[in-house]
């Protein structure tokens, strides 16, 4: 029963295709209905948009996410202009968009860097401003870096691109300037000498471009010649090729100063064969006056030297290299920023044209903007200062990392005046003696130099005297002395004429306590560097004289008392004698004076007399008697009257303020 049951349930096999119950050899389907086909249809097709906008995204985060140095995965033009113009469509301050933009602006910034060479670079240039650089300053400085270290002979070039910003973006050349000058620091201590190299290469032609001040070149040569080894007296030799030049003009006292210690080092003998014959080699590149290693090569002086900025950045200073702009960040001004930067593109490159858009539209309207920005330039006047601060800014720095007067002077004439700033400058050069602690001769060799050169400097330095004089009350006592012992110098060197003493009033009126002590180590000052003999003389001279009519006063004997007891108390006695004399003798020219003014009113009286009567004889007779009469008892009363007309002794009590001053009643102080 079992058996049967078990063999029942086994499988038939099916029967072959030869037998009576052979099954079809085709299948037949039925027929979905006819209404059920656009449902399916429809479900396809969004199945199908579905799938393209999740590959869309994927591909779109995929390329977003992707932060690799490498810069991304590769997509094709046409693929990424198509993503940027759907983020774009969506809201292009938008964190896709940014980021889109970014990549662009730093794949556009490399490119331009790498194929800069002497023959382009007046095309590249703007180019490459026409890129937002002030966004991109950090791809920038990366890219030049990189490319620069990549191929050394291009130094120039890129040293030549970096000027050309610098003038119209200075922020993005300082950058530069500041990462070069932290990546050499970090090299000297790593002892990588191909990086430290490469930088003071790129350093040293910055210094030519005057886009580094030539101090930091000193700094870098003081650090490697401190403690000669092979590598950096050859560091410091392939610095000293390309930098040597501008040193040498600008610097030749510094500059003598390297070379006596590439002597020492040389005598020392500490170093290799090799490295000695490559600073005896320099020594030679020295007497030829670097004729194969000019400053500036031929074709790459593209900056005029009134528009450049030079940056004085220290070796040892804190410095911030702004890491943080090499990497994308999201900007939620970026539209703002976007319109600021058009519109330094258009003032710089005098167009405001969008390349990149290529939109007829767009441009139309751009030069539209302009032309209607063109007249507001033309009519905008800058009355902030800004100019005149600047200037003051860049005459005092020049003043104080002068090494000597004479540099000093040969880098002033270089700054770039207009017509009437030349009292500016005085005036700097006079402010910077005054707030020394103590008066250096630096500033009034400087100031005779200036005086020497032109009538224009001597002009503005004796209207500097008159207004500092007439100023002095506002000066503190240090800045006061300063301030007479320079002009002491100037007069003394006859770098000024002593006309300019005709401003100077010795009597208790005209004059303050200031004043006093300002005329007081003036004179001092001229006795030392003159002596008072010869001092003396130059006061006799005829025009001194006259000019001097105010500081030795022969008119009023109240002034002629004060002047002469004020140069007796400051021992300078001597210069009063001509004083003393007119004073001396004060009584009689007061008398002769008197005397002369009573005749001249006699003599008129008598021609009006003898005018009014001379129509009828009778008249003229009695008039004669009387007017003979009249006159011989005006001459006995007028010489009465001389006669018994005393002399006024006018005996102010002076007060004088300056130290070791005699304070007399009625009287002259002796001298001597």
């Amino acid at each position: 029963m079992d058996v049967d049951s078990s063999s029942q349930q086994k499988r038939k096999r099916s029967p072959s295709q030869g037998s009576e119950n052979a099954p079809p050899s085709t299948r037949r389907r039925s027929r979905s209905p006819k209404e059920e086909a656009p449902s399916k249809e429809v479900v396809k097709a969004g199945e199908g948009a579905k799938e393209k906008e999740f590959d869309a995204k994927a591909e779109f985060a995929k390329l977003m996410s992707n932060n690799t140095r490498s810069g991304g995965v590769y997509m094709p033009p046409a693929r990424l202009r198509a993503l940027q113009e759907a983020a774009a469509a969506k809201d292009k301050a938008s964190p896709e968009y940014q980021r889109l933009s970014w990549d662009a602006l730093r794949k556009s910034i490399t490119g331009i860097v790498n194929r800069v060479n002497i023959a382009n670079i007046k095309q590249v240039i703007p180019e490459l401003l026409s890129e937002n650089l002030i966004r991109g300053r950090g791809l920038f400085s990366r890219s030049i870096m990189k490319a620069q270290a990549a191929s050394l002979p291009f130094t120039p070039v890129f040293a030549a691109v970096v000027s050309v910003v610098n003038t119209k973006l200075p922020q993005v050349g300082e950058l530069v300037l500041i990462r070069l000058i932290s990546q050499f620091r970090r090299a000297f201590k790593r002892n990588d000498k191909i990086v430290c190299h490469s930088t003071t290469t790129f350093l040293a032609h910055l210094v030519n471009q005057a886009v580094a001040h030539e101090i930091i070149a000193l700094q870098i040569l003081v650090l490697l010649l401190e403690r000669p080894t092979d590598d950096s007296i050859e560091i410091a030799v392939g610095f000293m090729r390309e930098v040597g030049a501008f040193l040498a003009e600008n610097s030749p006292k510094a500059n003598a100063t390297v070379y006596e210690r590439f002597r020492a080092v040389l005598n020392e003998g500490n170093i290799s064969q090799r490295v000695q014959y490559m600073v005896e080699v320099l020594m030679q590149v020295r007497k030829d006056k670097y004729k194969d290693n000019p400053v500036i090569p031929e074709g790459l002086d593209l900056v005029e030297e009134e528009e450049q900025i030079t940056h004085q950045i220290q070796l040892e200073e804190q410095m911030q290299v702004q890491e943080g702009l090499n990497i994308f960040k999201f900007d939620p001004n970026f539209l703002e920023n976007e319109e600021k930067y058009k519109a330094i593109k258009a003032e710089i490159l005098g167009e405001d044209s969008d390349e990149e858009s290529g939109s007829e539209e767009d441009s139309s309207d751009e030069e539209s903007d302009e032309d209607q920005a063109m007249p507001d330039k033309e009519g905008i006047e800058d009355k902030t200062g800004t100019n005149l601060v600047n200037l003051r800014r860049t005459i005092y720095l020049t003043i104080m990392n002068a090494l000597n007067y004479e540099e000093a002077v040969h880098k002033l004439l270089k700054i770039t005046l207009q017509e009437g700033e030349e009292i500016e400058l005085v005036n700097m050069i006079i402010e910077c003696c005054s707030q020394e602690r103590s008066y250096s001769t630096f500033y009034g060799l400087v100031g005779e130099r200036f005086s020497r050169l032109n009538r224009v400097w001597t002009d503005a330095f004796e209207q500097a005297f008159k207004t500092y004089y007439e100023t002095i009350h506002r000066y503190e006592t240090n800045r006061l002395r300063n301030i007479a012992r320079f002009f002491g110098h100037l007069f003394a060197s006859d770098a000024v004429s002593w006309v300019c003493f005709e401003c100077v009033k010795m009597n208790e009126d005209d004059t303050t306590s200031s004043s006093r002590i300002f005329i007081k180590i003036l004179m001092t000052e001229m006795m030392e560097s003159m002596g008072l003999a010869t001092l003396k003389v130059r006061f006799q001279d005829p025009e001194v004289k006259h000019a001097c009519a105010g500081m030795f006063p022969m008119d009023v004997p109240k002034n002629t008392r004060f002047s002469i007891n004020y140069f007796t108390s400051i021992n300078l006695g001597i210069l009063t004698e001509d004083m003393r004399e007119w004073l001396k003798n004060a009584p009689k020219l007061i008398m002769e004076q008197r005397r002369a003014m009573l005749e001249a009113e006699s003599s008129s009286s008598d021609s009006n007399s003898d005018s009014s009567d001379s129509d009828s004889s009778d008249s003229d007779s009695d008039s004669d008697s009387s007017s003979v009469s009249s006159s011989e008892s005006d001459s006995d009363d007028g010489t009465d009257t001389l006669d018994d007309v005393p002399v006024q002794a006018e005996a102010p009590v002076l007060r004088l303020t300056v130290p070791g001053a005699l304070v007399v009643a009625g009287e002259i102080t002796p001298h001597g």
